[in-house]
């Protein structure tokens, strides 16, 4: 039976006043699960005035408190990681072990957001000047939102909401209405953990709701992730509006496999980093940088007969390596890509375009696709395809390769397989791009450290969470202090130089 999915504002869902609506479906079986409410500009302003209303008395609560706060939350979600992550399986369609895997992600960053007393400790210097001291401190910002995609409906948002909580702001969060459920949750939890209400809230919608977000003079930060073109539009919308705003943008992430690589290890690597979820990661690796031609045939060897092994199937069935795509019109994209590659002239090794499972075969269904002797020149490796579709451009040697690398448009992660120590830090120190891994596939960063990337990947000056996140969703305010000693030197009209 379709559900409606309601907003969450103040404390409680509420529907909204829009009228309008969308629908979900379950990408499994094409079925429509739900219909989830779109907020219109005054849905938003509602949204926004409840974390207003909250927000002097959460910038109050003593840091301590709000970790206990999000302590709480981390053991709830803990409990429940299960049902969050079939929830996310039944809307976005990825295999329950990698919702899992996601959801415990996620909760990496909320907990250490629980060390919100640390992480906002100040410094003092005791006599910048004779008698005068002077120490910083970090303040939040009010109000702040996060736009999020469809891709990690659980962790994405967690990448946020804690961080900015800890540091005392008031959250409005806009998920992505192809799988809007998981947030719902997350709110509920939050309450349940003693979340005062208005604190967390969530809107759902399209661009009406991004765009009264970006115009709303109350809002002070915004956090996205999603596509490069909406991060663009984001970053120099906020920007316009004097908004502080950290936009991460798309990816194409090259692995480079040198002749000395472990083989083995560097094709299970690539089978999990290119078709894990499905390909809908930004930090999917979507394009394969064998060195030499010897290389090149023993890694395409090796790697056809695994492609073509791949078990597909619902996120529900415990033997599926990889689920459906999010949606039929994403299912359409990514099909339009292979067809473009063909007819580009990269050889197509496995075609994955035909898949049909028995029982399923309105789901939005694609299998393992493989490319060999791709192109900087072709649309599959200049753009982001964000489905199981894996292109090996053969490289000639080192430089070759990380020239490919270097010269892309995006920037936001990249590994390299070897043996050899000097190439590995060679790589490490020259690449050009935010996230690497040395014989890791894809170099998420845990929670503590931060996340984003480089070049068109990022827009704005700070990454997700992590250190990165404490200060952008802080200000600093530095105060310099001086108490009366019986001394007086009379009035100075030069700039003070504490000489």
């Amino acid at each position: 039976m379709s559900v409606t999915i309601p907003h969450y504002i103040g404390g409680q869902r509420v529907e909204g006043t829009s009228g309008r609506s969308v629908a979900v479906f379950n990408p499994a079986s094409g079925a429509e699960s739900g219909r989830v409410a779109l907020a219109n500009p005054a849905d938003v302003r509602t949204a926004v005035e409840a974390a207003v209303a909250a927000a002097p008395g959460w910038a109050e609560t003593t840091p301590l408190r709000r970790a206990r706060i999000l302590n709480a939350f981390l053991r709830i979600a803990e409990e429940r990681a299960d049902q969050l992550a079939a929830t996310i399986t039944a809307e976005h369609g990825k295999v329950h072990s990698d919702a899992l895997g996601e959801v415990q992600r996620g909760l990496e960053v909320v907990e250490f957001a629980t060390g919100a007393p640390q992480l906002l400790k100040g410094e003092i210097t005791e006599d910048v000047g004779t008698r005068v001291d002077s120490h910083a401190v970090r303040q939040p910002l009010g109000v702040v939102a996060g736009i999020t995609p469809f891709n990690f409906p659980a962790m994405v948002p967690m990448w946020m909401f804690p961080v900015a909580l800890a540091c005392g702001n008031t959250f409005i969060l806009k998920p992505s209405e192809r799988d809007p459920s998981a947030a719902l949750l997350l709110a509920d939890w939050l309450k349940e953990a003693g979340l005062p209400d208005g604190v967390f809230n969530v809107v759902h919608g399209d661009k009406e709701a991004v765009d009264a977000l970006l115009h709303d003079s109350d809002i002070s930060a915004i956090s996205f992730v999603g596509s490069t073109p909406i991060a663009r539009y984001i970053y120099e919308t906020a920007a316009r509006t004097g908004k502080r705003c950290q936009a991460l943008g798309g990816a194409k992430n090259h692995m480079i496999i040198m002749p000395d690589a472990d083989m083995d290890q560097a094709v299970d690597a690539l089978m999990g980093a290119a078709y894990g979820s499905a390909g809908e990661r930004c930090m999917a690796i979507s394009v394969a940088v064998p060195v030499g031609e010897e290389t090149a045939n023993e890694l395409m060897a090796r790697l056809e007969s695994r492609v073509r092994a791949l078990k597909v199937g619902p996120g529900t069935d415990a033997e599926a390596e990889m689920g459906p795509l999010v949606t039929r019109a994403h299912l359409e994209k990514v099909r339009g890509y292979v067809d473009a590659g063909v007819e580009e002239g990269a050889r197509l090794v496995v075609d994955g375009r035909g898949l049909k499972l028995q029982g399923y075969e309105n789901g939005y269904f694609i299998g393992g696709t493989l490319f060999d002797h791709v192109t900087p020149e072709m649309s599959i490796y200049r753009e982001e395809i964000f489905g199981p579709v894996l292109s090996v451009v053969r490289a000639k040697s080192y430089d070759e390769a990380a020239h490919l690398i270097n010269v892309h448009e995006y920037g936001n992660g990249t590994s390299i397989f070897t043996r050899d120590g000097d190439a590995a830090r060679e790589f490490a120190h020259r690449i050009k791009v935010g996230m690497v891994g040395i014989n890791v596939p894809i170099p998420v960063p845990m929670a503590f450290h931060s996340f984003g990337g480089w070049k068109a990947s990022l827009f704005g000056d700070h990454h997700m969470h992590g250190p990165e996140g404490v200060r952008f969703y802080t200000r600093l305010k530095t105060i310099t202090t001086r108490w009366p000693t019986g001394i007086r030197s009379g009035a100075e009209f030069v700039m003070p130089t504490m000489k």
